[in-house]
């Protein structure tokens, strides 16, 4: 029977069930293990979150061992967006103890995206992202251990900043709600592009500031200092939405005698912080692109046109020869771009557009949560969490395009919403019986729900009830593949010796799918990945590598073909 009967047919089982049946009888059973086992696990949790540091250690290994657990189905994610490599490349880089590396002298044969080939070979993007993946990949073998890390540092220390701004008991909650949210099943933690990076230091940074309206802490002055300081090396631009946030909460404060001394103090322990932040960057942008003030990025847009300006920015028109792949990445980024330039119309418009990402921050019964949140609005410090929101959301509207991770940094105030919310919907009563206590209950329990029972599928991963409902998920962002990069990489660990592989793209190639991607030190590496420049340049390729062994790789080809080369 075609496959395309089958999906109408219940699963072949002895109960005869199908999919929209086991997704109620699962979602029963854990509803009913929850509301059976929360009288024993509430104590404990509340007792628990009492304990800092334990709390922070729960939540930071949770996220490990479920994601460890899912090794068998979902192996270590392997890099397949022009970003992630570049990414990549920064840690490389970093691994050679450098912050550029030398231009080849046959650079023409490695031009890819968002890589620079001159005044260095050097990535485009800040050091952050890369810092990260390089520690992972010294300490544990694997760039994607940094990943982890900062992933389990979000999870952490978005419970640390809850602290700050509600009961401890809710700061687990939101802990918790970070874990499932952003933990195994996010594609923060299943790839290399970043997110819970800058999601950490949005926690350090928004952790701090309760604390100091409290009272001058030079720890928290510190972590405030940290916080900006890793923002700043991985999302620069979203860095000054960050620091005038930062000034709108002491707003207030300035009106009251020696309050503005005292923060001034607070302030200058925490720009001595940041400084090295900026010291390094400054020392990255002259060993990239041989200036002090000129970033790799900016760099980058004058050579290749891409990537494309703000969108009240002229657009950049490209100083070099581009790769056909190139330009047509040029001309879709430009596409972006409002097509009579920016207006106050297209700039609604395109915020308006936009607003679906955010359910990346949201389960869905956390909108009720959301909802019971608008009356806490009438204290400053909350009203002052949504003016944060807004701001980085007008300011990263000037983006032509829009990725989830550009506003990061306000991930935990997504959750300090939505704990805010239940805590407020708990203290609700109607006709004097804690109504709002249940409510905020039964939403958190669906959270749980939705959480254990994706989760649970992606355990049993090639199980046919499995199968048959994980096409509804709505985020599929745990790594499936790529099965073709994949495969040729086995294929390649199967040649012997050094490899030097050369690309031949037919003209219908989709130009997203690149495959010209290399190490910091691409005369060292084993397998060398070149552009195919025809036999006569080719030639000089060949010479300049003349003990390895060339292929000729046909990404276009039906199956795709990895050969030997013929000159």
């Amino acid at each position: 029977m075609p496959d395309f009967f089958r999906s109408f047919l219940p699963i072949q089982n002895p109960l005869g069930f199908g999919a929209g049946d086991y997704l109620a009888l699962l979602l029963a059973v854990i509803f009913l293990a929850a509301l059976l086992g929360w009288k024993r696990i509430e104590p404990r949790a509340s007792r628990l979150a009492q304990r800092t540091l334990w709390s922070m250690a729960l939540l930071a290994s949770v996220p490990i061992v479920l994601r460890l657990a899912l090794l068998a189905h979902h192996p270590v994610p392997s890099p397949d967006v022009y970003d992630e490599f570049s990414h990549l490349l920064v840690a490389d880089t970093l691994r050679h103890f450098r912050l550029a590396n030398p231009m080849h002298p046959l650079h023409q044969f490695f031009e890819t995206f968002f890589v620079l080939q001159e005044p260095s070979y050097s990535s485009i993007y800040p050091l952050g992202q890369g810092l990260l993946l390089a520690l992972g990949w010294m300490v544990f073998g694997t760039p994607w251990s940094g990943v982890i890390l900062a992933t389990t540092a979000f999870c952490a220390l978005c419970y640390w900043m809850l602290r700050g701004w509600t009961t401890p008991g809710w700061a687990l909650a939101g802990g918790a709600l970070a874990v499932m949210e952003f933990g195994p099943l996010n594609q923060w933690m299943n790839g290399y592009w970043g997110g819970s990076l800058a999601a950490a230091a949005g926690c350090l940074v928004f952790g701090a500031l309760p604390r100091l309206r409290a009272g001058t802490s030079r720890r928290d002055s510190v972590l405030l200092g940290l916080g900006i300081a890793v923002h700043l090396l991985t999302r620069p631009y979203e860095t000054l939405f960050l620091g005038l946030a930062v000034v709108l909460f002491f707003l207030p404060a300035f009106r009251i005698p020696g309050e503005v001394r005292r923060l001034a103090r607070s302030a200058a322990l925490a720009s001595l912080v940041v400084a090295p932040a900026i010291g390094l960057t400054l020392l990255q942008n002259r060993q990239v692109t041989g200036h002090w003030t000129t970033l790799p990025y900016s760099l980058s847009q004058y050579q290749y046109g891409v990537p494309a300006a703000l969108t009240f920015q002229s657009n950049p028109e490209p100083h070099a020869d581009l790769t056909p792949q190139q330009q047509m990445d040029y001309r879709m980024q430009t596409s972006f771009r409002p097509s009579g330039g920016e207006s106050l119309r297209s700039y609604l418009e395109r915020l308006e557009y936009r607003v679906r990402y955010y359910r990346f921050f949201f389960l869905p019964p956390l909108y009720l949560a959301l909802a019971a949140f608008v009356p806490a609005l009438r204290q400053y410090r909350f009203a002052w969490v949504a003016v944060t929101v807004t701001l980085f959301a007008l300011g990263t509207n000037f983006f032509p395009a829009f990725q989830v991770h550009y506003v990061a940094a306000v991930t935990c105030l997504f959750v300090l919403m939505c704990v805010t919310g239940l805590e407020w919907l708990g203290r609700l009563a109607i006709r004097g019986r804690p109504a709002g206590a249940e409510a905020a209950r039964l939403i958190f329990f669906v959270c749980v729900a939705h959480f254990l029972f994706w989760y649970g599928l992606h355990v049993f991963d090639t199980g046919e009830i499995s199968l048959a409902v994980r096409p509804y998920e709505t985020w599929d962002n745990i790594n499936h593949g790529p099965e073709r990069r994949i495969s040729v990489k086995q294929e390649l660990d199967r040649a012997p010796g050094d490899l030097l592989v050369f690309v031949h793209y037919a003209p219908q190639h989709i130009f997203q799918e690149e495959w010209v991607w290399n190490a910091a030190d691409i005369d060292r590496a084993r397998v060398v990945w070149a552009r195919d420049l025809g036999p006569e340049e080719n030639a000089k390729l060949l010479a300049y590598y003349p003990t390895r062994t060339p292929l000729l790789f046909e990404p276009d080809a039906r199956p795709m073909r990895l050969t030997r080369y013929q000159q």
